[in-house]
C-alpha cells in the first residue's frame, strides 16, 4: 500500500467503451475492473472518456428525427455530448459500483458530473473546423444539411460527404469546483466525459458551441486542476512508438518531455490518434514537478502505475 494516496486522473479511450449499445455494456466490465485495481492498490481515481462512437450514434438518431418530423429541430451538438456523457457515465458508474461491492469496498460512492467546458470563441480551430461527425452523405443531402442546419459539409476522400466541426482547446473546467469537493469527499467521480460540453461564455451564460474538445486535452486539464499525481491516457498500444508499424519501430518506456518535444518535431506521432495523447502528456508532465503522465493499455494501467509497463513522460 503507498502511504499517501496517489491521485490519478484516468483517460479512457474509445476502445474501453465499445462501439455499440451492448459493446458498450460489456466492454465497461472490463475497464471497471482495471480501474478498480487501482483503487485497492491505494490511488485516488477520476474517470474520464471519450465519445466518439455514442456521440456519433446519438447525432445520427437526432438528424433521423428531423427527417420524420419536419417540425422537430436539429439538436445542438453540445446537446448531443451531454446525451453521451450522461449514457456512458451511467453504464460506466454502474459497472464501477458493482466491482467495488463484488470486492467488499462500500465506502467509495460513484457518481458522473454532468461537465461543461469552456472554449475561447476567438480560438482559431473555429476558423479551420476539420473534426469530422456523423455518417457520409451524398453531395445533395450535403447541401441541404448546409442550407437547413448550418451545418459545414466537407467531401471526404471519395467516401462521400461529412459534417467537420471545430475542435478548440479547453479553457475552463466550469464544474471544477463541484468535481474537487466530490473527489476530497471520497467519491471515484466520472467527469469530463467526451471532452466536456463546450461552451463559451457570453456575460452570465453559457452558450453551447457546435465543437467537439479533444478528451486529452480535457483530462490534462482536469488533471491539473484537481492536483493529480498521474495523468493516464488509455489507447489501443501498450507503449508509445517512434517509426509506428516500420521495420525500425522503437518502443519508447520512459521520456522526458524535452525528448517527447523533438519527436513531435520529428513528425513521429499521427495527428487526430497518437499526437493528442503524446502533447497532453507532456503537458501534464510540465505543469508541476512530481507529476507524471503514462500512455498505455487499460489492461496494463496497474503495472504502468507500478513502473512495469507504459510510456512514462516526465519533466
Amino acid at each position: 500500500m503507498m502511504s499517501k494516496k496517489k491521485r490519478v486522473v484516468i483517460a479512457l479511450g474509445g476502445n474501453a467503451l465499445g462501439n455499440t449499445l451492448p459493446e458498450q455494456m460489456a466492454a465497461v466490465k472490463i475497464t471497471a475492473k482495471a480501474i478498480v485495481d487501482l483503487i485497492e492498490d491505494g490511488c485516488e481515481v477520476v474517470v474520464s472518456h471519450g465519445n466518439g462512437p455514442q456521440v456519433g450514434m446519438i447525432n445520427n438518431a437526432m438528424i433521423a428525427l428531423t427527417h420524420e418530423d419536419l417540425e422537430q429541430p436539429n439538436t445542438p451538438l453540445s446537446v448531443c455530448v451531454a446525451m453521451s456523457q450522461a449514457y456512458i457515465g451511467y453504464d460506466l458508474q454502474n459497472a464501477l459500483r458493482e466491482e467495488l461491492l463484488n470486492r467488499n469496498i462500500t465506502d467509495i460512492p460513484v457518481a458522473t458530473m454532468i461537465t461543461q467546458v469552456r472554449v475561447d470563441e476567438n480560438d482559431p480551430a473555429f476558423q479551420n473546423p476539420s473534426k469530422p461527425i456523423g455518417k457520409f452523405v451524398d453531395a445533395e443531402q450535403a447541401k441541404m444539411m448546409e442550407e437547413k442546419f448550418n451545418y459545414i459539409m466537407k467531401e471526404d476522400a471519395g467516401r462521400g460527404y461529412r459534417r467537420v466541426v471545430a475542435s478548440p482547446k479547453p479553457a475552463e473546467i466550469i464544474e471544477i469546483g463541484t468535481i474537487r469537493t466530490m473527489v476530497e469527499a471520497g467519491n471515484l467521480v466520472i467527469a469530463g466525459g467526451g471532452g466536456g460540453i463546450p461552451v463559451t461564455r457570453q456575460g452570465n451564460h453559457l452558450k453551447g458551441a457546435s465543437a467537439v474538445i479533444d478528451k486529452d486535452f480535457a483530462s490534462c486539464l482536469i488533471a491539473k486542476e484537481l492536483d493529480a499525481d498521474y495523468l493516464i491516457i488509455l489507447t489501443a498500444v501498450e507503449k508509445v512508438a517512434l517509426n509506428f508499424g516500420k521495420p525500425d519501430e522503437k518502443w519508447l518506456s520512459d521520456v522526458s518531455v524535452e525528448e517527447a518535444e523533438q519527436y513531435v518535431k520529428e513528425g513521429h506521432f499521427a495527428p487526430g490518434s497518437m499526437l493528442p495523447k503524446v502533447q497532453a502528456a507532456m503537458d501534464f508532465a510540465s505543469s508541476k514537478p512530481g507529476r507524471t503522465a503514462l500512455i498505455t493499455l487499460l489492461e496494463k494501467s496497474r503495472d504502468a502505475v507500478q513502473g512495469k509497463t507504459g510510456t512514462m513522460f516526465h519533466a
